[in-house]
């Protein structure tokens, strides 16, 4: 298999539904693995969605979905954003655990600032914020496992 043939892989492999592909010859076995998360080295830039209240777990929906994905705002906080997890991995709201939180509750942040740290198979992945505001309420518990769309942050913009 010459160069130009494993880049023709490598090309129908991203366009492809699979998430790991082997090929194995007498001379060499190729292996592709496509992986969601982020490097470490480039930080996430958080989406926000509008805030829903925290109901009983039986309890019905409050929010409609819009065709953007973004949650209309509950009556009764228009103004609260929810700050999701753009990744699967694990929760950190300090960079080590002898060091104090990124963000506290009552916090003002500007854009750029980190929020938190979700690792992602061993890669720290730093949040951070997409635009200026205050952190009303953290979510999420450190050394939490989350989702992708997992709620981490109640905000308001300022």
């Amino acid at each position: 298999m010459n160069l130009e043939e494993i880049f023709a892989l490598m090309d129908r492999f991203e366009k492809s539904g699979l998430d790991v592909l082997k090929i194995e010859q007498e001379d060499f076995t190729i292996v592709l693995k496509k992986h969601p998360a982020v490097p470490a080295s480039q930080p996430v830039m958080i989406a926000s969605h509008p805030a829903t209240p925290q109901a009983a777990p039986v309890a019905a929906p409050t929010t409609q979905e819009g065709a953007e994905g973004i949650s209309a705002a509950a009556p009764g906080a228009p103004d609260l954003e929810v700050i999701t997890s753009p990744i699967v991995g694990t929760f950190y709201r300090a960079p080590s655990p002898d060091a104090p939180p990124f963000v506290e509750e009552g916090q003002r942040v500007e854009r750029g600032q980190t929020l938190c740290i979700i690792e992602a198979m061993k890669i720290m992945n730093e949040l951070e914020a997409e635009f200026p505001m205050e952190i009303v309420r953290v979510l999420a518990e450190n050394g939490q496992m989350v989702e992708y769309g997992t709620p981490l942050f109640e905000v308001r913009r300022l």
